[in-house]
């Protein structure tokens, strides 16, 4: 490996003090807009493929609706989940994360699980992913991580090398990493896994009074996954088999549900709580904070075309409805403008004007003109803001709910370094069947790294998970076990 330092740049040449941790106000944030790098780095990112998506490129879609089962309208004001026996039509998209439009269904890799609900107050997109966790928890480190997973640029081939070189130099990837070697690793469907909306984010009621939810989508099919032979064996026999499955799922009547459940934590415990509550590397103990059923979303209609309403579909976690906003959670600030930045260069700026998209909700706004406006672009209405010919004027009783910050304005880790309990709780849970697997999983996927120096850093991590986790890790790809571990 070289050892010949070379100080990373923007692309103008200016020296980059922090590639690791986003400037926030305050170590918890928000995250500031003046982190020229920060956005460089996301925008960029954004336009390094066209035009399908830099990543979740291959996905299924279906058509549904959620209905609310329990009232919690005392924690938010969102109207969609306002009252028992509520329904709001719904649009899903499933997807694998690293693979490009062809590739196949059945590969280990995280499953995205975006939904977008069309309430009468505008879209909510629920951006997540099949686990409840991720790999990183600064977005600067996003495209550095994809990356990893995407092709080298010299061979064009998958460089396992480069994960696991990314994945040791962030031990923070190693919660995600177990879950993703597990069994959990390759669904056997997309109707049998989970969703999680993964980040934290913040209700608010009436009163203004807010609180931190945590969002479970439980598939009632029963969670199911591949043998990795099998996986194997369909990648290239069917490599659509999911795509397949799905549909074939709710064409003959099978109609897949999940039902969701929330986990609220009072806002002053997030200063108190033994993990960061938004450091999305971690998850909340249900014993602390249980899951509380909200409601039960159902896929009951497939597309009618495909490249319509599955391809050009857009999701951006930063598309909120009154009484639903964001956290501190400083990946979730990255992709609230990396996502609609994405969909603006893909897809274009009126993007949320194609069928698929359009809320249900009436849309009033001074936007105008762009590529591709498929409405009567505002007509002859007055076009800009303020005005004296009543055109719409913003509704003050919508302010997102006031968030007091502390600190100065730096690049900022997260306080806690802790990335072996949660990893370690977790293998501990699995049985020994699940362990071998999982072992069995990581020492396939580690064996063709090219370097020792990365496989001895990253079972130092397995290590400090656990004793026994890290031993037949090592023991499996002939190395001695570290003696400072």
């Amino acid at each position: 490996m070289s050892t010949n330092k070379k100080n990373l740049t923007t692309s103008w040449g200016a020296p980059v003090g922090d590639n690791q941790n986003s400037q926030t106000a305050g170590d918890r944030g928000p995250t500031l807009i003046q982190d020229v790098h920060l956005l460089e780095k996301l925008a960029h990112f954004n336009r390094e493929r066209v035009p399908e998506r830099v990543v979740h490129a291959k996905g299924a879609g279906a058509h549904g609706y959620f209905e609310v089962t329990n009232d919690l309208s005392k924690h938010t004001k969102a109207n969609f989940l306002s009252s028992v026996g509520k329904r709001t039509p719904m649009f899903i998209r499933f997807s694998t994360v690293a693979g490009e439009l062809g590739s196949a269904d059945t590969v280990r890799d995280p499953r995205g699980f975006a939904v977008k609900f069309y309430t009468e107050e505008g879209n909510y997109d629920l951006v997540g992913n099949n686990t409840p966790v991720f790999f990183i928890r600064d977005a600067i480190k996003f495209p550095d991580f994809i990356h990893t997973q995407k092709r080298d640029p010299k061979t064009h081939l998958k460089n396992p090398t480069a994960v696991w070189d990314f994945w040791s130099l962030s031990p923070e990837s190693l919660h995600q990493v177990t879950t993703l070697m597990s069994d959990r690793g390759i669904p056997a469907t997309f109707r049998h896994m989970h969703g999680f909306g993964s980040h934290t984010f913040k209700w608010v009621n009436e009163q203004g009074e807010g609180v931190w939810v945590k969002y479970h989508f439980k598939t009632e099919q029963g969670i199911k996954n591949l043998d990795v032979n099998l996986a194997a064996k369909l990648a290239g026999e069917n490599p659509d088999y999911h795509t397949e499955e799905l549909f074939n799922a709710i064409e003959n009547g099978d109609f897949p549900a999940w039902k969701l459940c929330v986990q609220i934590m009072p806002l002053e415990d997030a200063n108190s709580y033994r993990f960061d509550p938004f450091d999305v590397t971690k998850v909340w103990s249900q014993k602390d904070y249980p899951l509380i059923e909200l409601g039960r979303m159902v896929l009951d209609r497939n597309p009618e075309n495909y490249f319509a309403e599955v391809e050009q579909a857009t999701f951006s976690p930063g598309a909120f409805v009154p009484g639903i906003e964001a956290s501190p959670d400083k990946m979730l600030q990255g992709r609230l403008f990396a996502y609609s930045d994405a969909h603006r260069y893909r897809v274009g700026a009126n993007h949320n004007t194609l069928p698929v998209n359009r809320p249900k909700a009436e849309v009033n706004n001074y936007q105008r003109d762009g590529q591709m406006r498929v409405d009567n672009n505002g007509g002859g209405s007055v076009y800009y803001e303020p005005n004296s010919f009543s055109g719409p004027t913003e509704s003050p009783e919508n302010k997102p709910a006031p968030l007091p910050i502390t600190g100065v304005a730096d690049s900022v880790a997260y306080d806690q370094h802790d990335h072996y309990t949660q990893a370690g709780d977790l293998y501990r849970l699995l049985s020994e069947e699940e362990r071998t697997r999982l072992v069995e999983n990581i020492v396939g996927a580690m064996k063709p790294v090219e370097i020792e120096e990365i496989k001895l850093r990253q079972v130092q991590h397995f290590f400090k998970a656990d004793r026994e986790y890290g031993t037949r890790v090592a023991e499996g790809l002939g190395l001695a076990v570290p003696q400072e571990v």
